[in-house]
């Protein structure tokens, strides 16, 4: 049996995944090959720890620039936390995958 495939988040960012606060991930290419009804486990940085899995419910390319409110809500931060973040794990990218997720439970 192949071995599902994971997705990790910072660990400050568990709590809203689970509560189903955060329902929306930006990535850089690694994420390119994700499909609507991917399931993945869900692990934590730097720990590594599986917490849950998610199920891919859309997937998408955007652009940096044109990341607004919406976004933010889906990322349960503000537009200019959003930024911020992205700026400092994706220095320099100008295009992101949209990864929209649903939290389906605890592994």
């Amino acid at each position: 049996m192949p071995t599902p495939a994971t997705l990790s988040f910072y660990q400050r960012f568990e709590a809203d995944i689970v509560a189903g606060l955060k329902t929306i991930t930006l990535r850089d290419d690694t994420c390119r090959d994700l499909v609507t009804g991917d399931r993945l486990l869900v692990t934590s940085v730097p720990s590594g720890r599986v917490f849950g899995v998610i199920e891919v419910r859309a997937t998408s390319l955007v652009a940096v620039t044109q990341l607004d409110e919406s976004h933010a809500r889906q990322e349960n931060m503000t537009l200019a936390e959003l930024r911020a973040v992205l700026q400092d794990i994706y220095p320099g990218l100008t295009t992101l995958h949209a990864v929209t997720f649903v939290f389906v439970g605890r592994a």
